[in-house]
């Protein structure tokens, strides 16, 4: 499909979408308004609190998987309690890769 065969309506869209979406490529790395904030959360998904939500997912799934007979909540527990540890650190170098 040609670019003249699109809509005019569709070609002014696709324009300013490239236009405008260039900015948000700096997004992840610029401003200090929210550092602290971000901070914080961090502390708390990767400090004691992480690791004790992680840990009550386990056991969770595992209480639930022994009533069942069933073990796939037991891996869903598993599976949230990795990616709450792992979660904000890949999250991070999502944000802020550079090019």
């Amino acid at each position: 499909m040609t670019l003249t065969k699109l809509s005019p309506r569709l070609q002014l869209s696709m324009l300013l979408g490239m236009l405008f979406a260039t900015p948000m490529a700096f997004a992840g790395n610029t401003g200090n308004e929210f550092n602290s904030f971000y901070t914080y959360l961090l502390g708390l998904a990767q400090g004691f609190l992480g690791k004790a939500i992680a840990i009550a997912a386990m056991i969770v799934g595992a209480l639930l998987s022994l009533a069942k007979g069933n073990p796939m909540p037991v891996l869903v527990g598993i599976g949230f309690a990795i990616f709450l540890q792992y979660g904000p650190t890949v999250v991070t170098g999502i944000l802020t890769a550079t090019v």
